[in-house]
């Protein structure tokens, strides 16, 4: 059974047509990343999958169960989502922002206590943010913010976690801090991971298999080797250019020499 499933997903916006009849299912522990331009359908697709965006047609599934006919609370337990940017509450600790993934499991009365449960101190240890638990959150820099909020989506305790570009505003060291620790935390969990990322190389190496939109539907769907070439660059990205893939000990790299 797929973890999440889209069939025939078609969005407009008023006369603009975004997404025109998108299919993806996505396998139970599998890191998926979804490519393309800007406006090409990307972050449209992850709400969509997410529940945050009803389409205009088409369905989506996680499990056996139509996305729409479940209440937010029980969607909240199958799926977490880590947006771009969450607003910072001045005064807020990380352990208070954190604490508040666990909603769905504890509901508005379960939220009245000032108590962490086994997720909450869980996530604030796999994450690296336990030594910050009582700092406030305005006083951290962009890299320790984007590791809090990731706890904030584990602490869901959600087999499902989708990422709306995840290293955005960061600097290329904490850019790989955070996708090394989402895919150690994929492994160790059994996490089913959606991710919109830009940078190709960053998805090449992370995902399991790469979905690059191009006016609205799937392109390419497959393992990064088999679909990152030249083609690709030149379909989806405009650019002409060589792609060498380099192994190093297990692990494949990739290198874009443009023409």
């Amino acid at each position: 059974m797929t973890a999440l499933r889209a069939e025939g997903v078609h969005v407009r916006f008023g006369g603009h047509v975004v997404l025109r009849g998108v299919d993806l299912a996505v396998e139970p522990g599998e890191w998926v990343s979804l490519l393309g331009r800007n406006g090409s359908g990307k972050t449209t697709l992850l709400r969509v999958l997410a529940g945050l965006l009803r389409p205009t047609g088409g369905t989506v599934h996680t499990g056996p169960d139509p996305l729409g006919s479940l209440s937010r609370r029980e969607v909240a337990r199958r799926l977490a989502v880590l947006p771009q940017a969450t607003p910072v509450v001045r005064g807020l600790t990380v352990r208070q922002f954190v604490r508040q993934g666990r909603y769905a499991a504890r509901g508005a009365l379960g939220m009245l206590g000032d108590t962490d449960d086994d997720q909450v101190r869980e996530a604030l240890r796999c994450t690296g943010v336990a030594r910050w638990a009582d700092v406030p959150l305005e006083r951290l820099s962009g890299g320790q913010r984007q590791r809090v909020r990731l706890a904030l989506a584990l602490a869901q305790d959600a087999p499902v976690l989708l990422l709306d570009e995840p290293t955005t505003f960061l600097d290329v060291r904490h850019q790989i801090d955070v996708l090394e620790l989402v895919r150690a935390l994929q492994r160790e969990r059994g996490l089913t991971v959606v991710a919109v990322l830009h940078d190709l190389a960053q998805a090449a190496r992370y995902s399991d298999r790469l979905v690059a939109l191009l006016d609205g539907l799937v392109h390419v769907d497959g393992a990064p080797a088999e679909v990152v070439d030249a083609a690709l660059l030149k379909d989806v990205y405009g650019v002409s250019g060589e792609v060498r893939w380099i192994t190093t000990g297990k692990v494949l790299k990739m290198v874009v020499i443009p023409d």
